[in-house]
């Protein structure tokens, strides 16, 4: 057990993200009303080794674990499971799972793929409480957006399911698309509030540093995705009658998010790993 690390626990959570993906194609392809248990108990089980993972490298490092790009991606991970299993309470937004999987499994396998140690060693790239609460806020916002994405995507399935007139649409234990609509309404609020503090605090924090808040590339990329976020929510508040649209907005900008996260970091001289 003494060589059991906190990266070979996190890959046995991916492990187990894998199994859940592989049978949410089960559950996308067959009956969804006697299934769902079994993917919130495989979901449940990889939690419980991501969160192990999670504490095992913060006491090893003594600090809190989400300093470096490979600590934000699992936590980012381990924060859309966190919050699934928590929607998962309720029977008919447990198929979230089913739609979540996948993209954890790709989030998992993308952060083993991640240098664990980076930055100058013994100096993380962020350290005391305003700086964790600056990351974590950032971190969280980002799990909720990626909720947010699942369930759009769980919203676009079950509208396509009612317009070609499939029984499962009605029988299956998922929510109607009004009560979906609500979950992406909520979730992509709950991040925008959660991306504004992060934003706010990191502007109080440059302050006191000298420096600007357009002085780091990768705060101009959070402030670009706040905009886009901000523009969705309006739209939908004020133009959008329907949910479609939101629902692919939803999934689109989260989309944008994932594909320039490592990107907007490469060119930021703070938080270039």
């Amino acid at each position: 057990m003494s060589g059991f690390t906190d990266r070979n626990c996190f890959a046995v959570a991916v492990l187990i993200y894998g199994v859940s993906a592989a049978y949410s194609i089960f559950l996308l392809r067959r009956d969804l009303r006697h299934h769902n248990s079994l993917n919130y108990f495989l979901l449940l089980t990889a939690f419980g080794f991501h969160t192990a993972s999670m504490i095992m490298r913060g006491y090893s490092l003594d600090r809190c674990p989400i300093h470096n790009l490979y600590e934000a991606t699992k936590f980012v991970a381990w924060t859309m499971t966190a919050t699934y299993l928590v929607f998962g309470l309720w029977a008919r937004l447990r198929f979230l799972g089913a739609f979540a999987a996948p993209l954890l499994f790709g989030i998992g396998v993308f952060a083993l793929f991640l240098p664990a140690d980076v930055g100058s060693p013994g100096h993380p790239e962020f350290g005391g409480g305003w700086r964790t609460l600056h990351v974590v806020s950032f971190v969280l916002s980002y799990g909720a957006f990626g909720m947010g994405a699942v369930a759009g995507l769980m919203y676009l399935t079950q509208e396509r399911n009612l317009k070609l007139h499939k029984l499962r649409a009605l029988t299956a234990v998922m929510p109607s698309i009004q009560r979906l609509e609500l979950v992406i309404r909520v979730l992509l609020i709950v991040g925008f509030v959660l991306l504004t503090a992060a934003l706010v605090i990191s502007a109080l924090f440059m302050r006191q540093q000298g420096l600007s808040l357009t002085a780091d590339f990768k705060i101009l990329w959070a402030l670009f995705v706040w905009l886009l976020y901000l523009g969705l929510l309006v739209m939908r508040w004020k133009f959008w009658q329907g949910g479609r649209r939101f629902a692919w907005g939803s999934i689109v900008v989260f989309a944008f998010l994932l594909l320039t996260f490592w990107g907007s970091s490469l060119m930021s001289p703070i938080h270039r790993p």
